[in-house]
């Protein structure tokens, strides 16, 4: 008789087969070296599965006890996508990037966790495994709403929320999943075609051959299994206390930006939001260098604000 198959959850991401895997993670490796060393790896448990979690910098002993930065990824990638921003960011403070339960990375993924209170909860339990108590927290896309959801919903150990092009601002439209298919259909063009494609689809990352080959790899590899999420309302924006900043692509498919501008600020007390131009969807990955030092700013006047004027 054929051996019994373990039975296929439909509500837990999954890798289709183990070679595929280890093509990706061998991909994920190639970006992984063109960032900052890692200074470590390690494993932390939460109620949804295991988070894998890289530690990078900083360099200088005296920046080792200032509030460490965690890094987000956006859905279907890993902690790689940060390869452009961890030499500038861990110079500074040390970072913590973790792998989301769901995506393709290292975590391995049990329970389901796209629920937005679920969603809270893996990030405030993989904190506290790691002994984070006080952290600035960036997401990018939908590490943006997942970063915007625990600014409402479990804030208590958050210096500050940086949110880059992120979802949950607006219902996800379909100009932004016609974008995402056409981007990953780019990655397959002849290879003089595809700077003008990068530039056409403001998706320079099809120009580059470890992030070309790494999107194609995880597309092939790795099964998503939640929904889209949903956006904050405007009750829950207002709720949101932590100091929060919103960058976002001139030219971003996400969100629009000139309406976020004015609106982020409205909804949630002494937010700041910012257009880059030249940029869609990753202004981290196109301007890393801007982006960085934007985002060290903001973490320095939090860590430090400076006193109110006093009137003569």
């Amino acid at each position: 008789m054929p051996e019994n198959k373990a039975r296929v959850r439909r509500d837990v991401g999954r890798y289709v087969n183990d070679a595929l895997r280890d093509r990706y993670f061998a991909a994920a490796d190639a970006l992984y070296a063109m960032g900052a060393p890692a200074r470590s790896e390690t494993d932390v448990e939460t109620s949804f599965g295991t988070t894998h979690v890289y530690r990078y910098g900083p360099s200088d002993p005296a920046a080792e006890s200032r509030t460490p930065i965690v890094l987000i990824h956006g859905a279907g990638y890993s902690s790689a996508m940060w390869y452009p921003n961890t030499p500038g960011l861990s110079l500074d403070r040390p970072v913590y990037a973790l792998d989301t339960p769901g995506d393709a990375g290292r975590s391995v993924h049990r329970e389901p966790m796209w629920q937005p209170e679920r969603a809270a909860q893996w990030m405030d339990e993989a904190l506290d495994a790691l002994g984070l108590d006080r952290v600035h927290l960036v997401g990018s896309s939908y590490g943006g709403w997942l970063v915007l959801n625990q600014a409402h919903r479990r804030s208590g150990r958050l210096a500050s929320v940086t949110a880059l092009d992120p979802g949950g601002l607006e219902k996800v439209g379909l100009r932004f999943f016609a974008w995402v298919f056409v981007s990953l259909f780019a990655t397959f063009a002849p290879k003089a075609l595809r700077p003008r494609l990068a530039k056409w689809l403001d998706q320079p990352v099809i120009a580059v051959p470890e992030m070309r080959k790494w999107i194609q790899l995880g597309a092939r590899a790795y099964r998503i299994r939640r929904p889209a999420p949903l956006p904050l309302d405007e009750d829950a924006l207002r709720s949101i206390r932590t100091p929060l900043y919103v960058i976002m692509g001139k030219h971003s498919l996400l969100v629009h930006p000139r309406r976020q501008l004015e609106r982020v600020p409205r909804l949630v007390p002494g937010a700041r939001a910012e257009i880059i131009t030249a940029t869609g969807h990753g202004p981290q990955i196109d301007h890393p260098d801007v982006v960085n030092a934007r985002m060290l700013s903001f973490m320095d006047d939090v860590d430090s604000p400076r006193p109110a004027a006093v009137e003569a």
